[in-house]
């Protein structure tokens, strides 16, 4: 980055106007810290971002992938991948009352940041009081790129133990599409079977995208 003049270097922009003036490129830039030997650090964000469709295709890429690349590393892959989950986790800070899911959109706005872009399938649950206040989040499965492997007695077992009235099962499509397979249709049907067996209720099966969800509930599906 030596050709840019100092004013239009990432970090001394950053420095000088705050982060919300510089680009997806810039941030990755900076993250990514220094180039390698004739390709300066922002090329090599430019070539990453393009590579992954940009800043919401590089949340759904893992270190094993971005370290392939020349220039980055498994070092450097590292510590972009720590930053997307730390951005992650800002999106989804703890408040002091306990979340209330009262509708499916609310169980989406919830879970979309933490698991709405993620490089692998993740399925798991949300456990539920009596008035649909969150009393904790579990990952029960994490698979490959497109399934993963759930049995209703995982979940249910989950459920018990964490002393849940009720549960709102989710998963995520690293396609970026929500739109649920038969697979997701097959085991609804089933996690709803089980649900009243166990006199627990499912109240919702969100399958999330990357800004978007597709509800079972909102459907008609349950």
């Amino acid at each position: 980055m030596k050709a840019l003049s100092p004013d239009d270097r990432p970090r001394e922009k950053l420095l000088r106007h705050g982060a919300a003036a510089l680009g997806d490129n810039e941030l990755v830039a900076l993250v990514l810290g220094s180039g390698v030997r004739g390709v300066d650090a922002l090329t090599i964000a430019n070539q990453i971002l393009s590579a992954h469709d940009g800043i919401r295709g590089l949340a759904r890429t893992g270190v094993t992938d971005l370290s392939r690349r020349a220039g980055v590393g498994p070092a450097k892959a590292a510590q972009l991948v720590a930053s997307i989950e730390l951005g992650r986790r800002t999106l989804a800070h703890a408040t002091t009352e306990r979340t209330q899911l009262r509708t499916p959109r609310d169980a989406a706005a919830y879970l979309l940041p933490s698991f709405g872009a993620r490089a692998v399938e993740q399925f798991g649950i949300v456990l539920l009081d009596s008035k649909h206040r969150v009393l904790r989040t579990i990952v029960i499965a994490t698979g490959t790129l497109n399934s993963t492997i759930v049995q209703p007695r995982d979940v249910f077992r989950e459920a018990m133990l964490g002393s849940a009235a009720a549960v709102v099962a989710f998963h995520n499509h690293p396609s970026g599409d929500p739109s649920p397979s038969p697979d997701d249709m097959e085991l609804t049907r089933r996690l709803v079977a089980a649900g009243v067996l166990m006199g627990i209720d499912l109240v919702d099966h969100v399958v999330l995208g990357d800004a978007r969800y597709c509800s079972f509930k909102e459907m008609g599906r349950l």
